[in-house]
């Protein structure tokens, strides 16, 4: 028999937008390590979603992909419906799709401004709107954001970095919103990270130097963040966009 002590989130659900890869895919197998039935969202990345969920049955866990793009509302509430409907409820979110194009302000093309601001900060609210109907109390919303909110750090990452300070803005106000619904409302904002996406011998030689402990982060240790911020001891944690970065900003 599992003990609650191993399995915080045991008989919670949860839906993980943009889940199939790097980050997010490590959200989701900590929540359903933690005992929760994970739905996810994924765009383009179909052989690792099916992979994923094939893992986490092997593990013993519950989890559906779902593939929708986080630019297209209508696609990001249809997955709520579906997560929905698949468990029953929802009792975490976590808004984790996100995109990042550089570029310097002079030559920034206004498509890669919309589809940025579309996929970081509107599909966030979208599925915050969506979601609550199938929330009750006790309800956990976490949204990736990220460092740059607080310090961009390298030419152009002028709109990466707005889209993010916006996260952190809306958080805030949507823990008001909630409050007095029993649901909490954080961001957690990741420092340079090895993920599946990056060189992280490459980024580790340019960006370690800057850390205060001399390394990048872990995927699997933002997602620990993430699912404490689900568990019933983090209730009285609101409003917050907690930094993991390895003391980048300090």
């Amino acid at each position: 028999m599992t003990s609650s002590s191993s399995q915080p989130l045991a008989g919670k659900t949860a839906l993980v937008t943009g889940g199939s890869r790097s980050i997010g895919a490590a959200i989701v197998r900590r929540l359903a390590q933690d005992g929760a039935a994970v739905a996810f969202t994924y765009s383009a990345s179909a052989d690792r979603a099916e992979a994923l969920v094939a893992d986490i049955a092997s593990a013993g866990g519950k989890s559906l992909a779902i593939k929708a793009d986080s630019a297209n509302a209508d696609e990001v509430k249809d997955a709520v419906s579906l997560a929905a409907q698949a468990f029953g409820g929802i009792d975490i979110l976590v808004n984790n799709a996100g995109i990042l194009v550089r570029g310097i302000v002079d030559d920034f093309d206004l498509s890669d401004f919309d589809r940025m601001f579309n996929v970081n900060v509107r599909a966030v609210f979208v599925a915050v709107q969506a979601v609550l109907p199938h929330m009750s109390a006790g309800g956990r919303i976490i949204t990736t954001g990220s460092v740059t909110a607080d310090r961009s750090g390298f030419p152009g990452a002028s709109v990466y970095s707005m889209t993010k300070g916006a996260v952190a803005a809306m958080t805030r106000g949507l823990a008001r919103d909630l409050g007095p619904r029993g649901i909490t409302v954080n961001a957690i904002q990741p420092g340079p990270t090895i993920t599946d996406m990056n060189d992280g011998d490459k980024l580790q030689d340019q960006l370690g130097p800057l850390m205060a402990l001399g390394r990048m982060g872990e995927d699997t240790e933002v997602a620990s963040l993430a699912a404490y911020l689900a568990r019933p001891e983090a209730s009285f944690i609101t409003g917050s966009a907690l930094t993991i970065d390895g003391g980048y900003l300090a």
